[in-house]
């Protein structure tokens, strides 16, 4: 039974990958801080959900504490890792910027030491399609540059990039690295867009529409998206013999054992639609707050998920109007609204 270490297996998308490797017959060992960056005990219910699962055991701890991290993962002694855990939000990447640098890099620094000493068979990493920064050539594709990060967010997940490089070129370290885009749905966290406009409607609160409504964004489903990576963690990358074995389109270093696949669903939704999406499934109007841009912010993210699709043969493509509707209904449930 193929052993796989996956880390923030109590977050979001952490745990819809967990249940999708168990129920495929893999044991699976969750590592998670439980930090209380918002409500800790929908991260507990998560991992109650899992433990139910005879082949999934846990660990709390910190990414960036080298010492647990390092006696939970040689415990464990994984085949694959799939890095998962960080400090997430945008936002609050211009409120707490230590804290990204702390678990983003710091953290991501001690998966890759474990990687590499355990030799794992490959290694997957999540990043984000903030990376892209002010690029504005639309959609973003992998072999397009990276230079313009906005946030120290997204300054952070292309640090782990380059180290991911790095490292897969000096141990000869298979590692994919993942751009998502914009993953909703059920379970998810509470400073997400959808889950904010849920229960502002719910309540008969006010939204906050930046940019006055001209916002778009490549909504991703969570089953879709850890549909895609557990498909990638098949898809080893090699070190090439030369260029001329790259595929054009291909995101696969000449020189290391590394590639870069963007997960999205292709489809730029303009916010307001989203928003219309939502009232229709709840049945009542949104209190609309228009706002001028936010900080840090970008009017638009779209993702060529083709070389997904090449590599695979998968791509995402839920409706983002169904994917709504079950958020919507897994939301009810939950706090019995």
């Amino acid at each position: 039974m193929t052993r796989v270490l996956v880390t923030g297996s109590a977050g979001f998308i952490g745990f819809h990958l967990a249940k999708l490797l168990l129920a495929d017959g893999f044991r699976v060992h969750g590592l998670d801080g439980m930090t209380d960056y918002y409500d800790v005990s929908l991260k507990q219910r998560r991992h109650r959900i899992l433990l139910k699962h005879p082949n999934f055991s846990k660990t709390e701890a910190m990414l960036e504490d080298s010492e647990a991290f390092n006696r939970a993962a040689d415990h464990f002694a994984p085949q694959l890792i799939v890095h998962l855990a960080a400090q997430a939000g945008v936002r609050h990447s211009l409120e707490n910027p230590r804290a990204y640098i702390d678990a983003n890099v710091v953290g991501t620094f001690n998966v890759m030491e474990a990687a590499r000493r355990h030799q794992v068979r490959h290694l997957l990493m999540a990043s984000t399609s903030s990376v892209y920064g002010a690029n504005d050539e639309l959609p973003f594709t992998e072999t397009e540059k990276t230079d313009t990060p906005l946030t120290i967010y997204a300054a952070a997940k292309k640090a782990t990039e380059s180290m991911g490089h790095a490292y897969a070129h000096v141990w000869n370290l298979p590692t994919t690295m993942f751009r998502f885009f914009t993953v909703y749905g059920p379970w998810g966290r509470p400073d997400m867009a959808l889950y904010k406009f849920v229960d502002a409607v719910l309540e008969g609160r006010p939204i906050d529409i930046y940019n006055h409504g001209e916002m778009y964004r490549d909504f991703t489903y969570v089953e879709d998206l850890v549909r895609a990576v557990r498909l990638m963690i098949e898809v080893v990358p090699a070190r090439p013999a030369s260029k001329r074995e790259i595929a054009l389109g291909d995101s696969l270093s000449p020189v290391a054992p590394f590639r870069v696949v963007n997960i999205g669903n292709s489809d730029k939704v303009k916010l307001t639609d989203f928003v219309d999406a939502i009232e229709a499934c709840i049945g009542q109007p949104a209190i609309r707050n228009y706002m001028d841009m936010q900080k840090g912010d970008v009017p638009a993210t779209w993702a060529d998920a083709g070389l997904l699709q090449r590599l695979t043969g998968y791509r995402p493509q839920t409706d983002v109007r169904k994917g709504i509707a079950r958020f919507v209904a897994w939301y009810r449930d939950y706090y019995q609204k």
